[in-house]
């Protein structure tokens, strides 16, 4: 009897496993970037960030507010979402990251509130812009870097971009099928070697899955004995936030002094929190931003002050805080979206750089075989490769198969 049990117990921890796996492929299959529909939704996502960064970039003038900066981002990238799948008024849409504006040695995250409007840009300062959206949870990011009132960069400055565009170029080639995510950490290296400046420590691209910002799959920008990730390849219908910055200086970062105001919802801690105004928040929270990063700027501000430090106590937030390299240095960054398709690492996001003259030169001949390289792939190949790929698989599980059933068989008692 007990046994019977048993193995009714089985069956349905069986049929529990079989609905997973199903849920899992169902869900595999509504993020397949070589379905139009899915891949429209991208592109679409991609050029309304695209456009809000371009405005960015063109008020980034001496004199400008940062505030005001990271305010007409948010509101540039609200404004393109609402024009876009008007029809369908179910399907969601947002900001998958709210515009920050960070400063010479600022690192990032930099994206001020109300009440602080201190900060405004000057003459030659390298400005970094960050900022992202989403149209029914398929996420476009971008960020790029600027400096203000040069018509042409040179100097230090000039190597420093030129070295973002470089390592941007290799990572862009590298994120494909059969490579990995150490080659794209490898040939960051290799151009910050090149043009003497060094990679942010502890900066991560991540893959990018249906509503989710950063998955478990990433690149490091640079590998030490303190910042180590898991090898992995890069396969086929994989979308990855390539996030790169490169310093002046050492590349170490700290945190600044300056006021945390991103933030990401814990989707796995949950709690009764006492104060009113933290409750009427968080269900805020829940409400417009259930998955993704958000600043208080897109909150009733008051309540959210008042709210998010008990938040913070009970874990029911995630932190952005304001990072920042040694004063006198400058952080430069670019980020932008790539989807691995069958034909191609499709960049959806630009990350324009102005005019610059750097006097070095790239020599590495890795490095410059990489640049040489295409992003497009033969199709056909591919095709060939999946189904040796499928192929040997297979007899592998054959294989598996026959050594099963030699195994002796055992009885089981009823």
């Amino acid at each position: 009897m007990a046994s019977r049990k048993k193995k009714e117990e089985e069956e349905e921890i069986s049929e529990e496993e079989e609905e997973d796996d199903q849920e899992e492929e169902d869900e595999e299959a509504s993020e397949d970037i070589s379905k139009p529909e899915v891949l429209t939704k991208y592109k679409t996502a991609g050029e309304i960030v695209n456009r809000a960064l371009t405005k960015v970039l063109a008020e980034c003038k001496v004199g400008a507010k940062v505030f005001d900066l990271c305010v007409l981002g948010d509101n540039e990238l609200s404004d393109g979402l609402n024009k876009t799948y008007t029809k369908n008024k179910e399907l969601e849409k947002g900001i998958s990251f709210p515009t920050c504006v960070s400063v010479n040695e600022i690192v990032g995250h930099y994206s001020p509130i109300a009440g602080d409007e201190s900060l405004t840009l000057a003459e030659g300062d390298v400005v970094k812009i960050d900022l992202g959206a989403h149209i029914d949870g398929f996420i476009a990011m971008a960020g790029t870097t600027t400096v203000v009132g040069a018509t042409q960069v040179t100097g230090r400055k000039a190597d420093l971009l030129q070295a973002l565009h470089t390592a941007a170029e290799a990572a862009h080639r590298l994120v494909k099928p059969g490579k990995k995510n150490s080659d794209v950490t490898q040939a960051i290296k290799t151009v910050a070697d090149t043009f003497k400046v060094s990679p942010m420590e502890g900066v991560l691209s991540h893959q990018m899955k249906r509503y989710i910002v950063d998955a478990n799959k990433v690149i490091i920008n640079k590998e030490s004995i303190e910042h180590k990730v898991d090898e992995f390849e890069f396969e086929e219908g994989e979308v990855y936030c390539v996030d790169i910055l490169l310093s002046t200086g050492e590349g170490k970062a700290k945190e600044s002094e300056s006021r945390t105001t991103v933030y990401k919802r814990a989707v796995d801690q949950t709690y009764l929190l006492k104060l009113k105004a933290a409750r009427d928040a968080l269900n805020e929270i829940n409400k417009k931003f259930p998955t993704f990063p958000f600043t208080l700027r897109a909150l009733d501000e008051k309540r959210a002050r008042l709210g998010v430090s008990e938040m913070l106590k009970h874990d029911l937030l995630h932190t952005y805080p304001v990072l920042h390299e040694k004063t006198g240095e400058f952080v430069a960054q670019i980020k932008f979206t790539v989807l691995i398709t069958p034909s191609s690492s499709e960049r959806i996001t630009a990350s324009p750089l102005p005019q610059l003259q750097s006097e070095i030169k790239v020599e590495d001949k890795a490095l410059l075989e990489i640049l040489a390289t295409g992003t497009k792939r033969n199709k056909n190949k591919n095709i060939k490769k999946k189904k040796k790929k499928a192929a040997k698989k297979g007899g592998e599980e054959k294989k598996e198969e026959k050594k099963e059933e030699a195994k002796p068989q055992t009885m089981e008692t009823k």
